[in-house]
């Protein structure tokens, strides 16, 4: 078996992933894309961040788009139990010898920036503003009705490393895939809130964001959205989809914004709560575990993610890369 054991009861509680920073060229068109195409709610704006949040959401932002020089992915944001467990957290880092920057961070209570072993820029914190409800204000609902932020995707130098990490921290495997003789993981998809993912990592150059995901009602709500994008001058950042993946058995779609994150839109995964439930193993040689229906994915898709702020790239230790997943 190739996974390194889960942490059941790890040194600090992670609730969930929160939001990710991600900085963009063109605020204006980038703010157009996210809250007149995708339907995210805007919650704050100044003349260099956006903040948004999807319409299930009380918290005050599960996406900040930042002005810059360059489009490049910055912090992914995770939620902790508490101001306990956010200060049982920092001190964790410090001891595995990781960074710990205590920052201000608007609509944010105590926050602090790190980084995992392979580089990727991570924020943690216990307490977010809270706004009103509007998930039953159906007059909002606009383009493809996103629900929430569902997971991160990032490609990873070293998957194994990656899920070590991460399990230590209390994550856990739900699907996978590895090498013949077990030896080491090509993709692994792991999970706090009980979904299939928060997080998932696939072997390629990194550390880099492959794609972030959210979560809306239906697979109805994905066709409505390619009609959208096909007839408002955004048929070009329709990368791949519709169709159902293998892995994780979601319903998904991905496209690019302005700068060319890519983001998913992902719906119909299935529950992961329970502690003891076995992870799902995957041939490499099975195509159905991209596609369901077999439609392979464009070379873009193996190839190109965003840059991570500050973070030095590195060739994957497995030399070939397999089909990438949800």
């Amino acid at each position: 078996m190739s996974i390194p054991a889960s942490v059941l009861y790890p040194p600090f509680n992670i609730v969930r992933l929160s939001h990710i920073v991600l900085t963009v060229t063109d605020l204006k068109a980038s703010r157009a894309f996210y809250v007149d195409t995708l339907g995210l709610q805007v919650t704050a704006e100044d003349e260099r961040r956006v903040y948004l949040r999807a319409l299930e959401e009380r918290g005050h932002h599960c996406v900040i788009l930042e002005q810059g020089e360059h489009g490049i992915a910055n912090e992914l944001g995770f939620k902790v139990f508490d101001e306990e467990h956010l200060d049982r957290a920092a001190k964790h880092f410090e001891t595995q010898g990781l960074p710990v920057q205590w920052v201000d961070a608007p609509h944010q209570g105590r926050t602090f920036r790190t980084r995992d072993p392979q580089g990727i820029p991570l924020e943690f914190y216990a307490r977010m503003d809270r706004l009103a409800p509007i998930h039953q204000q159906y007059g909002l609902y606009k383009g493809v009705k996103p629900l929430r932020i569902d997971h991160f995707n990032c490609f990873s130098p070293d998957v194994r490393a990656s899920v070590a990490f991460y399990n230590s921290l209390g994550f856990r495997v739900t699907e996978y895939t590895d090498t013949e003789d077990g030896s080491e993981l090509w993709a692994a998809w792991m999970h706090r809130k009980g979904g299939v993912h928060d997080i998932a990592f696939t072997n390629g150059r990194g550390p880099r964001l492959h794609h972030v995901a959210f979560w809306v009602p239906t697979p109805l709500n994905i066709i409505d959205l390619l009609d959208l994008m096909s007839t408002t001058g955004y048929v070009e950042n329709i990368e791949r989809g519709p169709g159902r993946h293998g892995i994780s058995n979601a319903f998904f779609l991905y496209i690019r914004d302005p700068d060319g994150h890519r983001i998913e839109i992902y719906c119909s995964d299935y529950q992961t709560v329970d502690p003891d439930l076995e992870p799902i193993r995957w041939d490499l040689k099975d195509p159905q575990r991209q596609t369901l229906w077999g439609a392979p994915a464009p070379r873009s898709w193996f190839e190109e993610g965003s840059n991570f702020r500050g973070t030095e790239l590195r060739a994957s230790k497995l030399k070939s890369t397999p089909i990438v997943a949800p």
